[in-house]
Parts: C-alpha cells; sequence; structure tokens
C-alpha cells in the first residue's frame, strides 16, 4: 500500500476518538477494521486516550499503523486472546488486574503508584507520574509526518487554571510528545501538563467524545464522521458498589457525549451547505467489565477489547459499502452503530 488513502474517495473521512484510558484498545480495533476496507482517515481528532491513538495512527506512515497501535497496547504479548473463562473467574482476572495496574502502574504510560510523589513539584500534585508516556510517544510516533503529513491531527484539552478548553491542531501549531499527554492528563490520576505557559489537562473533562472542531469546521466535501465512544449510555441496573461506580463514570462521560450530538443536530438542521454523516460507534459489550476498568491493561482484556472494535469497524464499513450509512445527504445525519 502506498500513500496516506487505500483508495480513492469522493468524502473526507474524520475519525473521532474518545477517551477512556484502557479501553482505548477498542478504538485500535475499530482503527484495524476502517484501515482494512480503506477507510482510512483524513482527519483524527481525539480527547485523551483517543488523542493518544490518533496521534499513533498519525504520526505513522500507512503501512506502519497497525504495527504502532500494536506496540502500544501489546508490547509484551506472545500469544493471543485466553481462552474462554467462567464468569467469576474472569470478574476475579479483571479485578485482579485493575489493582495491579493500580499499584505497578503500567510501563511505558506512568509510573507505580505515588511514583508523582518523587517526579513533580508540589504545584502538580498526582497519583501516577507520566514522563515515560512522554518518551513512549517520542519512540513510536513520527512527529514530523504527524505535523506535516496528509492526515490532520487534533487534540482536545482544557487549562485547568482557567477552565477554558483547548484544542491543539497540527493544521495550526506544531505539536510534540508532551501535547498529546496534556490531552490525557486525568486530574487526581495524572499530573497536569505544562505548555506556553498554561497547565494543561485531560479534555475528556469537558467532552469526552470530541466532536466540536468537526462540527464546528466541517470539511468542504461530503463527509463521512466515524465517532468512537468508549463509555456506554445504556446499561443494566447496578447490583454491587463496584458496579454502581462503574455505571456513574458512565453516564456522566455518555451523557457528554448525547447532549453534544443533539446539539449539533440541531444546528444543522437550519443549514443546507453541510453534508456530514456521523456514525456513532458505542463500545457497548462490556458485560465482563469490572469496576475500575481503565486501569484494566492485562493481556486478555486488550485482546477482547481489541477484537469488539475490529466487530465494530467491520459493520461501519458493511455499512458503507450497502448504502446503508448514506454519505451526501444534506445536513446532518446521525447513526447509532450499538449492539
Amino acid at each position: 500500500m502506498t500513500g496516506d488513502t487505500a483508495v480513492e474517495r469522493d468524502f473526507e473521512v474524520v475519525l473521532v476518538l474518545s477517551g477512556g484510558n484502557a479501553l482505548g484498545a477498542f478504538e485500535a480495533g475499530v482503527y484495524e477494521a476502517l484501515h482494512t476496507h480503506g477507510l482510512q482517515p483524513d482527519w483524527v481528532v481525539g480527547a485523551s486516550i483517543g488523542a493518544i491513538n490518533g496521534a499513533l495512527i498519525v504520526g505513522s506512515a500507512p503501512e506502519r499503523r497497525l504495527d504502532t497501535l500494536r506496540a502500544f497496547w501489546r508490547p509484551n504479548m506472545l500469544a493471543s486472546m485466553a481462552p474462554w473463562l467462567p464468569s467469576a473467574v474472569e470478574t476475579a482476572r479483571r479485578t485482579s488486574a485493575v489493582a495491579w495496574t493500580a499499584a505497578a502502574g503500567r510501563s511505558g504510560i506512568f509510573g507505580p503508584l505515588l511514583s508523582s510523589l518523587t517526579a513533580w513539584p508540589d504545584t502538580q500534585p498526582s497519583l501516577f507520574e507520566t514522563n515515560q508516556l512522554g518518551a513512549t510517544l517520542a519512540r513510536l510516533i513520527d512527529f514530523d509526518r504527524l505535523n506535516a503529513g496528509p492526515c490532520r491531527f487534533t487534540a482536545t484539552a482544557v487549562d485547568l487554571e482557567s477552565g477554558a478548553d483547548v484544542v491543539f491542531d497540527s493544521r495550526h501549531q506544531r505539536i510534540a510528545p508532551d501535547h498529546v499527554r496534556a490531552s490525557a492528563a486525568l486530574p487526581v490520576v495524572f499530573p497536569p501538563v505544562e505548555i506556553e505557559g498554561r497547565w494543561i489537562v485531560d479534555g475528556g473533562l469537558s467532552a469526552n467524545l470530541p466532536l466540536d472542531p468537526v462540527m464546528a469546521d466541517p470539511p468542504a466535501r461530503p463527509t463521512l464522521c466515524i465517532a468512537v465512544d468508549l463509555l456506554p449510555l445504556c446499561g443494566p441496573l447496578p447490583t454491587t458498589l463496584g458496579d454502581a461506580a462503574s455505571r456513574m463514570q458512565d453516564l456522566i462521560f455518555a451523557a457528554q457525549s448525547r447532549r453534544t450530538i443533539a446539539r449539533w443536530q440541531a444546528a444543522y438542521a437550519a443549514r443546507s451547505d453541510t453534508r456530514m454523516s456521523l456514525v456513532r460507534v458505542a463500545y457497548t459489550e462490556q458485560q465482563d467489565e469490572v469496576a475500575g476498568k481503565a486501569l484494566d491493561f492485562s493481556g486478555s482484556t486488550i485482546e477482547q477489547r481489541w477484537a469488539a472494535g475490529q466487530a465494530a469497524g467491520m459493520r461501519v464499513a458493511a455499512g458503507v459499502r450497502a448504502g446503508t450509512v448514506a454519505i451526501g445527504a444534506t445536513g446532518l445525519n446521525v447513526v447509532e452503530l450499538c449492539e
């Protein structure tokens, strides 16, 4: 494969990736399916782990993108998905994985619990240091390609002091590892990152599914916007305190997505100058996930999330081929792709 797109198209592809920490393996799976079917993006917008995945994609040659994503998500894996386990055993495995990550950190992304105490001054209180994330990004990503290549990259964040939304866009400024790290700097867990004198934190605090940059400045050509949402709006009633805590997190972030989409549908209703098809791909297959799921980086769980994302991406590609995802109609046409 040569070039940054697999096939000639008469429409733009924009990929919007939400936050969710370890759940982001689902996004990598979605991308693999899109890549396979020639739906490589012309623009990637991300918040938090979505910004990290987006930078890994945009900052790699097309033929290297999947290898780059695998190097980030599966650096030590020698085998594929573990065999099916009984529900109680699987829950115990995942819970143990969360506890291990909380204590030991995730090599290449963040250090052990309280590692920040020796790495950061008092002005940057947090549980984990993320210096190593910056080093990982610098090693895996070609930032010259990310900044000057044909695929546009945007990461969203928030100013910790003013609360203002912050947008880092390769079209308007040079992006470096710290810009990406700042987009994923969830307060308390990870330290803020200083960018040009401002302390910047996770974009997911404002809009976990960062649609605003695309909707406010849509491409001139008809556009297929594929928005990958890692936290589900709908879910079963909680039966434990852990379930309740996990469900609260889902609702806080997924409700943002619902309101954002509704707001832009209303804004586009009176417009005739834009042709945008928005496909929201939600990670809904979370019946095996546990409280603290965003810290479960275990190999088996990453494989399962990646596979679920790949299946969802295949459904998007099938919808485009079959014409059920219509591209080119006037206005904003929303398709919800959920199980």
